[in-house]
């Protein structure tokens, strides 16, 4: 069985206050560079308001970092070994995306996370959240619709794609049944 961490909220917004105590931003600096206004931020790091999906995205991109580096520091504890049970999940309160981080936290900056995405889910992410990193998506089940800038990608069971340089992209379940994928993240 999974673990849904019990204070994920919390552990998420207190990741996203120490990214940017660290960096020495007020509220008004981190809303300037992640378009996300102070009272959410506010929310957000007190753990009021859990986040959705574009808005971590924000987040990570405003800090130069994946969604995925963003939530593996707030949901994994150090080691080489993930079991199935201790797999944290995350769901978008706003379209029932369920993300599983399947990788062990690692310095070596790679991570592996398997997504379900509902049908009729559409989830934006900017380009910034990209800049630091390279991915693959593999889409494990179902259907897929990546659109990256102008591009539209439509994959199958067994299509992996190489994203190309950072842009803006949205990915869409058009179809009546969940589209499991796995997105495999290395930092450079």
């Amino acid at each position: 069985m999974y673990t849904i961490l019990d204070n994920v909220d919390e552990r998420i917004g207190a990741r996203i206050r120490a990214e940017r105590e660290s960096r020495g931003w007020s509220l008004t600096g981190l809303a300037e560079k992640s378009g996300v206004s102070r009272a959410m931020i506010h929310k957000v790091e007190r753990g009021e308001s859990s986040p959705t999906a574009t808005l971590l995205a924000k987040f990570a991109g405003a800090f130069g970092m994946t969604m995925s580096a963003l939530l593996a520091f707030a949901e994994l504890e150090e080691g080489r070994l993930l079991r199935l049970a201790d797999q944290p999940l995350w769901v978008d309160p706003e379209s029932g995306y369920l993300r599983r981080h399947v990788s062990p936290k690692s310095a070596s900056g790679l991570n592996l996370v398997e997504i379900d995405l509902p049908p009729s889910a559409e989830i934006p992410m900017p380009a910034a959240a990209y800049r630091q990193a390279q991915q693959l998506i593999w889409v494990l089940d179902g259907n897929l619709v990546f659109i990256e800038g102008g591009e539209r990608h439509e994959l199958s069971t067994g299509d992996c794609l190489e994203l190309g340089p950072p842009g803006d992209c949205v990915f869409k379940n058009e179809s009546s049944r969940t589209c499991k994928y796995a997105v495999i993240v290395v930092r450079k």
